[in-house]
């Protein structure tokens, strides 16, 4: 079986990705209202300050999924998180997802984000290793797109009209990075705290 029981550190150029603990939850907070990330990533669920605040702390004890924090080197602050998550050990496949607070957007923050997290996923999860990572992204989400791109990611498909807006309705671009692929990331940067995965 594919754990994600051990909770790395990743140091990268501009951010560092640890794991999120239950001080992080007024910053977690704060993102979910941010009305251009919400409508970024197409979250309509709303949440009360208790489950946030039930959810940071519980993240350390969670072994099927992998939740880090990105922090701004230069500051210290939160930039946001990102999510190793739907496990698929059958297929040694996972899903992906990353969001960033306002004040990270545009900065090439997720850029490093996203290559520090695949590329651990990729070399340092054992035993058995994934082999693919998958992600899903709203057409409108250009910025996105490149970045994914930049990093790896191939688009494969499109989900038709999968949300709707108001009165809008939004694709959903299904994009993938497999270890096979020569452009994948491979893990760069200081890494702390790395131990392989058990299975």
């Amino acid at each position: 079986m594919i754990r994600f029981a051990d909770k790395p550190t990743l140091v990268g150029d501009h951010v560092t990705l640890r794991p999120i603990v239950a001080a992080d939850a007024p910053s977690m907070w704060a993102d979910l209202h941010d009305d251009e990330a919400m409508r970024l990533t197409g979250t309509t669920a709303t949440f009360t300050r208790e489950q946030i605040d039930a959810w940071t702390a519980s993240r350390a004890a969670q072994p099927d999924r992998l939740d880090l924090a990105i922090v701004d080197r230069a500051t210290g602050d939160w930039a946001g998180e990102v999510v190793i998550n739907d496990v698929d050990p059958d297929n040694r496949s996972c899903g992906f997802r990353i969001a960033l607070t306002r004040t990270a957007r545009g900065r090439g923050f997720g850029s490093e984000a996203t290559r520090l997290i695949v590329g651990y996923v990729f070399d340092r999860v054992q035993e058995p290793s994934i082999h693919r990572i998958e992600l899903e992204v709203y057409a409108f989400n250009e910025r996105a797109i490149r970045t994914y791109e930049r990093v790896g990611f191939v688009r494969e498909g499109v989900r038709r009209a999968a949300l709707r807006q108001g009165e809008s309705f939004h694709d959903a671009i299904v994009m993938s990075v497999l270890r096979t692929d020569p452009s994948r990331p491979t893990l760069a940067g200081e890494a702390t705290g790395l131990t392989a995965d058990r299975q």
